[in-house]
């Protein structure tokens, strides 16, 4: 995660004002300035956040990107948490997920940032995709995945 500098983009005449909200995938072309990162042309994917089909969902979409802004630091490109955080952000928008997938997608952000290790997140979680995770709902692996999720916190100290 990076942040850029886009120059009057809140203005009507703005072409960028639409694709440059919160909780948007776009595709963006970057320009390094001395200082900081400046947008140059955008285009708008998705915006989870609007195509959420229901409260749980838009709050689940939001705690997401709460965790990626605390814990994201630096310009280090990452492809596969990338497309992770992109499939888990598609599921999570949908009515078919509930808190549980939402935690395990949470977790499963938290073990490819290295606070959790990877060999501690149930099997049944650890590789499968986020659509089909809610098929392994059941108490014992929701115990697991909240007690790793709270210690990662607690040990990034942020």
């Amino acid at each position: 995660m990076l942040y850029a500098d886009a120059r009057s983009v809140r203005e009507e005449r703005s072409k960028q004002r639409y694709a440059l909200q919160d909780f948007s995938l776009v595709r963006v072309s970057l320009v390094k300035g001395k200082q900081v990162w400046r947008i140059g042309s955008i285009e708008a994917i998705d915006n989870f956040y609007h195509q959420a089909e229901s409260k749980q969902a838009r709050g689940s979409v939001v705690s997401v990107f709460r965790l990626l802004r605390r814990f994201l630091k630096g310009e280090e490109a990452s492809d596969e948490l990338f497309d992770f955080v992109v499939d888990g952000l598609k599921v999570l928008k949908t009515g078919d997920s509930n808190q549980f997938v939402a935690e395990v997608v949470q977790l499963r952000i938290m073990a490819y940032l290295g606070y959790v290790d990877d060999r501690q997140i149930p099997d049944q979680v650890r590789k499968t995709n986020p659509g089909e995770l809610l098929k392994y709902d059941n108490k014992e692996i929701s115990v697991v995945v909240d007690k790793l999720y709270v210690q990662a916190v607690e040990s990034s100290h942020l």
